[in-house]
């Protein structure tokens, strides 16, 4: 009869609590690993800048495929728990907390039509009207002065005739406001609308009047003067505008009238028209 060796103690002994990953069992053995993982994360066994053990290993730990593993970390780098780095000193690496997920999330929202055009202009409408009022009592000499750069950058543009990237230094003027707030989660949002009329620039095209100019003198002014509501109303109206030429292109293209969007409590100003 042939009699198998005992493992040694001391080998068994030399396991780390890190080793102790549960093997998986198929069939979606990817959503588990992911899981696994996650909870790792939230629980603090796994903290940002640390790095997973490689794919073979990490499969071998798990019992499962290399490909399931290459599924499962793909799929948290994409929500924002990893960071998955190229390289000789590279790997998959917990990656630090920026709220990016939540901006791919609201991008993703829209562009798999769970949210409509005129849902998303009253959100940004409701969502500014938050972030300027906050901004108007934190905002700071250096981030007044970037905004007033990030103007004059917009028109340099503009005498180019360089519209496209006028439009987008324009929208980057949204995500220095929010930054303003000292609230994380306001920037995160907005990252996301941003993204979201990046979109609609570069399929419907750039606004061409100079509108936005004056918009953004009056506005910067009332902030600079501490007057929340006049700056809401200033900036609300001039994105309705906008939000509306928009919306007015997709309704041509579809062929049939958008709902219009609710305006925040308390916006009393319309801003002038944008000329395309």
């Amino acid at each position: 009869m042939k009699i198998q060796a005992a493992v040694p103690t001391s080998a068994m002994e030399r396991h780390s609590a890190d080793d102790d990953f549960e093997r998986i069992r198929p069939p979606r053995a990817f959503e588990e690993i992911t899981a696994q993982l996650r909870q790792r994360v939230i629980h603090g066994r796994l903290k940002p800048g640390d790095r997973l053990p490689a794919e073979r290993e990490l499969a071998a730990k798990l019992g499962v495929s290399r490909n399931s593993v290459r599924e499962a970390l793909r799929v948290l780098e994409t929500a924002g728990v990893l960071r998955l780095q190229k390289g000789a000193h590279g790997g998959a690496f917990v990656a630090s907390p920026n709220g990016q997920s939540v901006a791919t999330a609201l991008q993703d929202m829209f562009q798999l039509g769970s949210v409509t055009p005129a849902q998303l202009t009253e959100a940004r409408l409701h969502i500014t009207d938050s972030v300027v009022r906050l901004a108007c009592g934190r905002i700071t000499p250096e981030q007044l002065a970037a905004l007033e750069r990030n103007v004059e950058r917009s028109r340099a543009a503009s005498d180019a005739g360089d519209y496209p990237e006028r439009s987008r230094i324009n929208l980057e003027f949204h995500k220095i406001l929010a930054q303003a707030t000292g609230n994380p989660v306001f920037e995160s949002v907005m990252s996301g609308l941003v993204a979201i009329m990046q979109h609609f620039v570069d399929t419907l095209g750039p606004p061409h009047g100079d509108a936005v100019f004056e918009s953004r003198g009056r506005f910067i002014a009332r902030l600079r003067a501490g007057d929340a509501q006049a700056a809401i109303d200033e900036m609300t109206g001039f994105l309705r505008s906008v939000h509306e030429q928009y919306l007015s292109a997709l309704e041509s293209r579809a062929g049939e009238p958008a709902p219009a969007a609710a305006a925040p409590r308390g916006g009393r100003r319309k801003a002038a028209a944008v000329r395309r």
